[in-house]
């Protein structure tokens, strides 16, 4: 068989890219377990990849927590200023925490705040017992609502995402991407969740004897990404580094989700990146207002994977959309959170 010349170069441009493309599927597979970037309004799917893996939310778990709580306050049963008494339990949960002891008493917006902003676990474990009456009583309403939802890759344990005793991946809370961003959409549609979640700063127990917990918010995208005004971080060792995030620009709202990612640098650059790809990606705004979809269980769609993403390099500016150039973005090194 004879090739011509212009064959031969194609065929050899195709050969040199080949390695260049296994480099960059391995670099996305290094990013996270999974993610998906959906449109907040409608629910429509802008990004996706391995959007339907199974993995621990580790303290994005929290958000659940929040929406029952929310549940409750809206019926009138549990007050934002009903005092909580805290138990020894709860003093003695472990991980992040806002160090509760026994017999000190907050109200529930407090506690709130702290499990939010600090991602407390004694403070989660406090609002579960008062809302729901008893832990396991408020995990059955966070896996009833899940299933109202049809977060149908999600079983819910406990009220904070804390890995049980034994450690079992199976036995943990476990949900995926595309039930996450379901979830948020049912937060932002219908509770006031970005008046905790946009917090930057904020101190706990400015009463107390031994003085306040100054609360800094794990989630580094706050002021350093252009709209970002939310939602919640996690980190286990069996989860790896989560993130739910939300954005708001131009009146336009994505949500961008990532699971499993090896370090915190990690996680915040390629989600940021997926944030600005995600508003890239949202069709024109239509000509008047519409009225938010029902929120309903994110379809998947069509799109496979996200496009390639650098490995540790700053979102460029040319993927943000016009009049909207996002900050050059450098974090800190990786610490576990």
């Amino acid at each position: 068989m004879i090739f011509r010349p212009f064959s031969l170069f194609v065929i050899a441009v195709f050969l040199a890219a080949a390695p260049l493309q296994a480099a960059k599927k391995k670099s996305e597979a290094a990013a996270y377990k999974g993610a998906i970037v959906v449109e907040a309004s409608t629910g429509k799917v802008l990004l996706e990849d391995n959007a339907d893996v199974i993995s621990p939310p580790a303290s994005v778990t929290k958000l659940m927590t929040f929406l029952v709580v929310h549940d409750k306050l809206k019926a009138g049963t549990i007050q934002l200023d009903t005092p909580v008494t805290v138990t020894a339990q709860e003093a003695n949960i472990g991980g992040t925490q806002v160090y509760l002891k026994e017999k000190e008493v907050f109200p529930v917006e407090e506690l709130l705040y702290a499990m939010m902003i600090q991602s407390a676990n004694d403070a989660a474990t406090a609002l579960a017992r008062v809302a729901g009456g008893s832990r396991e009583a408020f995990v059955q309403l966070m896996n009833a609502r899940a299933k109202e939802l049809g977060m149908t890759h999600t079983t819910f344990r406990s009220p904070h995402g804390l890995p049980p005793s034994n450690r079992s991946i199976s036995e943990s809370d476990l949900t995926s991407p595309r039930d996450l961003a379901t979830l948020c959409r049912e937060l932002l549609q219908n509770t006031d969740v970005l008046k905790y979640s946009s917090v930057q700063q904020r101190d706990f127990g400015a009463s107390r004897k031994q003085g306040p917990v100054q609360m800094i918010n794990h989630n580094h995208l706050l002021g350093k990404i252009a709209g970002v005004d939310g939602l919640k971080t996690g980190f286990t060792n069996g989860a790896g580094f989560c993130l739910a995030a939300t954005a708001q620009r131009n009146g336009r709202r994505i949500i961008a989700i990532a699971m499993g990612s090896p370090d915190r640098v990690t996680r915040d650059l390629h989600v940021g990146e997926l944030i600005e790809r995600g508003f890239a990606a949202l069709p024109p705004a239509p000509p008047s207002p519409v009225a938010s979809s029902p929120v309903s269980p994110i379809a998947p769609t069509n799109v496979t994977s996200a496009p390639a993403r650098p490995q540790e390099t700053p979102i460029a500016p040319s993927a943000a959309p016009a009049n909207n150039p996002p900050p050059t973005v450098t974090f800190p090194g990786a610490k576990k959170k």
